[in-house]
């Protein structure tokens, strides 16, 4: 494993949970209530970016598993 894209990949992971949770959080404080347990909220297009840097970095943690 090369330390450097690991240590990448778990940064990315880690700020793009985070990130998405800030973000889910900020959906349902502006939503109303009874969209809430809907599905919808998780695919609002500001979730997109955090879905992205959370594939980057499970792609780059396999890539440092491989190699």
């Amino acid at each position: 494993m090369q330390w450097v894209l690991g240590f990448t990949a778990i940064a990315l992971l880690i700020i793009g949970l985070v990130g998405q949770a800030f973000e889910l959080r900020k959906i349902r404080i502006d939503t109303n209530q009874d969209q809430l347990g809907s599905a919808n909220i998780f695919l609002n297009k500001k979730n997109f970016k955090w879905y992205a840097i959370i594939i980057a970095g499970m792609i780059i943690w396999y890539a440092a598993e491989r190699v």
